[in-house]
This record gives C-alpha cells, sequence and structure tokens, in this order.
C-alpha cells in the first residue's frame, strides 16, 4: 500500500478515543481519589433522590415543586439531606466494589469477544460494557442495600405515620433498630428486586452509552478535542440513562416501597403486596410516580459519574504520557 493510501484510509476511519483499561490503572489512586470525587457528586445530587423517593411512597401524586416548598417549610435545607450521612458511608464501599467490578469485568470480557468470539472491536464494546453493569450493580448491591434501606427511610419517615418505636434519630439508630425487629434480613428488604431493577438497568445503560458514544463520535467525524470527549460522553449519558429510567421505572418504584415498609412480611409477599395496592391507588401510572425526579436524577448523575470517572481514570492512569 503507497503512503498516500494509507493517509487517505486513516483519515477516513474515525478514531474513538482509546480506553483505560484495568492494567493501566493505579489502583490506590483509583480508589483513594475515587471516593473523594464521587461523595462530592453524591452530595450534588442527594435532593433529587429525596424528592423521588417521597414521590414514589404517597398515595397521590405530588407536583414536584410542592414536595420540595413542604420539605423547605418543615425542615428548611436539610431537609434534602435526611440521611446522607448514613448513605455516604455506604457509597464509599460500595463504589469501589462497582468500580473494581466494572473494571475487571470489562477487560477481561472485551479480551474473549475480540480474540477468541472474533468479534468487531463496536460489539465486543457493546457485550464487555453490558456485562460489565451487570456484575457491577450485583457487586454494589450488597453493601449498597442495607445502606439503602435506612437511608430511604430516614429520608420518608416525617411522611410516615410511625409510632415512637419505629422514628429514628438517626442512621446507627435505624440501623439497630431494624436489625432488632427483623434481623439481619430486614436490611436486605427489597434486595431481589433491587438486583432485578439495578443489574439489567446498568447492563443496559452501559451497552446503550457504548453504542450512542461510538454513534456520536462518528457523526461528527471524531474531532473536538478534549472539549468534544467530554461533551459526547454527557450526551451519550442522557440518552442512555432515559432509555433505562423508562424500562425500570415500575420496578423501582416497588422496590421503594417495599423497603419503607415496617413489619415482618416477607420480601416476596411484601412486593406482591405493594404492586397490588400501587394499582389500586392509581392504575399503571401509579407505578411512575417520581418519574420526572428519576429521569433527572439518573440523566445528571449518569453525566456526573461518567465525565468524573473518565476523568478519575485518567488520574489514575501508570502512565501519563500517552494523554499528555
Amino acid at each position: 500500500m503507497s503512503l498516500v493510501a494509507a493517509e487517505d484510509n486513516s483519515a477516513a476511519k474515525i478514531h474513538v478515543p482509546a480506553e483505560i483499561n484495568w492494567e493501566m490503572l493505579d489502583k490506590s489512586k483509583f480508589f483513594f481519589l475515587g471516593a473523594a470525587l464521587f461523595s462530592g457528586v453524591s452530595f450534588s445530587l442527594y435532593p433529587i433522590i429525596v424528592l423521588k423517593t417521597r414521590q414514589q411512597i404517597f398515595p397521590t401524586r405530588i407536583p414536584c415543586l410542592k414536595m420540595a416548598e413542604s420539605i423547605l417549610r418543615r425542615d428548611g435545607y436539610r431537609g434534602f439531606y435526611r440521611g446522607f450521612t448514613t448513605s455516604l458511608v455506604g457509597t464509599i464501599p460500595a463504589r469501589a466494589l462497582y468500580m473494581g467490578a466494572l473494571e475487571l469485568t470489562r477487560t477481561n470480557v472485551a479480551d474473549i469477544a475480540s480474540r477468541r468470539l472474533r468479534f468487531s472491536e463496536a460489539k465486543a464494546s457493546a457485550a464487555a460494557n453490558a456485562a460489565a453493569g451487570v456484575s457491577a450493580a450485583a457487586a454494589a448491591q450488597l453493601v449498597w442495600n442495607p445502606i439503602d434501606v435506612v437511608s430511604q427511610r430516614l429520608m420518608v419517615q416525617d411522611s410516615l405515620s410511625l409510632s415512637s418505636r419505629r422514628r429514628y434519630s438517626g442512621g446507627v439508630d435505624a440501623f439497630a433498630k431494624i436489625v432488632c425487629e427483623n434481623g439481619v434480613r430486614g436490611l436486605y428488604r427489597g434486595f431481589g428486586v433491587s438486583i432485578l431493577t439495578h443489574a439489567p438497568s446498568n447492563g443496559a445503560w452501559w451497552a446503550s452509552y457504548s453504542v450512542v458514544y461510538r454513534a456520536i463520535w462518528d457523526g461528527i467525524g471524531g474531532g473536538g478535542g478534549r472539549g468534544g470527549e467530554v461533551a459526547v460522553q454527557g450526551m451519550s449519558a442522557a440518552v442512555a440513562s432515559g432509555v433505562s429510567a423508562l424500562v425500570t421505572m415500575p420496578l423501582d418504584t416497588i422496590k421503594t416501597r417495599t423497603q419503607v415498609m415496617e413489619g415482618g412480611e416477607s420480601e416476596s409477599g411484601g412486593m406482591i403486596r405493594v404492586a397490588r395496592d400501587m394499582v389500586k391507588e392509581g392504575g399503571f401510572g401509579a407505578c411512575y410516580r417520581g418519574f420526572g425526579p428519576r429521569w433527572a436524577s439518573m440523566s445528571v448523575s449518569a453525566t456526573a459519574m461518567i465525565t468524573t470517572y473518565e476523568f478519575l481514570k485518567r488520574l489514575s492512569t501508570k502512565n501519563q504520557e500517552i494523554f499528555a
């Protein structure tokens, strides 16, 4: 092949930015910086999660602005951060599990898909991202589910009629009372539906993100430098989040209501009763209460997460010269 032909062929091909894999990362820097960066992201997005959670547990639909005004009037700004400390304590180890499982699975599956199964680069990337999303979500839920149960009960206790012994003064008190009343299984209420919600959702999100990301790069011709790369990451995350939110919202609503239930009813029985009660309250539309905040939360958090995550990986690479 002549030099001119080689240059023409290179110019015609769109080069997606090189992906940083597990072997390229300084693991101690990756997890330490990740804990700091994602704690900041969690703080910024927590009020939206509080709004979504409260909307899901009410038997009637309450607009977001009205709900926000009610929280602000009753508790001030700290009302938007009920359960945040508990949530943050759990987020750090859960996020570490998530990132570790994500990168290990993605690297190994991509290698198998491209070398053994002879997938194209695009198909191998989509398959690796889908598998990585499923495994990362499943691993993180082992830690996150108990924290989710505790933090969600703190978020909504002022909106529910609870006896004094079931009111909580903080995360430690809530943890102790839940274990005392229902044992360790009380902390894993909603675990089954959490896996059913988050594992496929994460798999679909990462796979669709990979496809959309490549499609946008192809559409813009691969230009724009680092700023263009961040913009493409954000747009891809928002599109992937919209699809994921629409598909998984009913299960997420059932999960949230199951987790804030009192008593010792079995998880499967509780889920069935919750689903039946929701349909009685407002038909299938009741499953989509809190959809606006959830879509906004997922889109904003996914955009913040992916741009922060890619920035974190760049900061954590062993050889920074490859990005100079």
